[in-house]
């Protein structure tokens, strides 16, 4: 049954509406999932802040040219899902690959590439991006970036004062130890 005008028009718009929050997207063709394997896989990405969609190619197509980005149209052929990834898109890619390899879809879905930054992107590429940090990951490193030198300074002070009272100390010491000589 054909989609009304109107629709399409609601569809691009919210295309590109998730575009728009979103950091990249990664293009899956897919063949003969059941509803409840594709479920799984809406659910694995979701916990990475993306999202798993399947939409008709002309429609993305014009979702894109909306939203300003880049159009792999070569990446949007035949029949393909389009998984978004939100602000976390190595989290998202990582999860959506993990995800194939633990449910073994590789022979029903495969990666053709995607959209990162501006840059269209092949499934190497997209494999390659599954192998950065993810959002949860660079926080953790700056934070440590961040408190490793806090902690050093802490160190050095402590070590000081406690230099600094030792030598007083001593300085009491002598000083009664020449009063009780006296």
């Amino acid at each position: 049954m054909p989609i009304s005008r109107t629709r399409k028009e609601e569809l691009v718009a919210e295309y590109a509406d998730i575009l728009r929050q979103s950091d990249g997207f990664i293009v899956v063709q897919t063949q003969g999932l059941g509803v409840s394997q594709v479920q799984g896989l809406r659910n694995a990405v979701r916990e990475h802040n993306g999202r798993y969609l399947v939409a008709k190619n002309t429609l993305m197509h014009k979702a894109l040219e909306e939203a300003n980005w880049v159009v792999p149209a070569e990446l949007l052929v035949g029949p393909v899902a389009i998984v978004f990834g939100g602000d976390n898109m190595p989290g998202v890619s990582k999860a959506l690959l993990k995800h194939m390899q633990e449910q073994e879809f590789e022979e029903r879905m495969q990666v053709t590439g995607g959209v990162m930054a501006g840059e269209i992107l092949d499934a190497q590429q997209v494999d390659a991006v599954s192998k950065l940090p993810t959002l949860d990951e660079l926080r953790a490193q700056l934070a440590g970036l961040v408190v490793s030198p806090a902690q050093g300074l802490v160190t050095v002070l402590h070590q000081a004062t406690g230099g600094v009272v030792n030598v007083l100390q001593a300085y009491l010491d002598k000083h009664e130890d020449e009063a009780e000589a006296a």
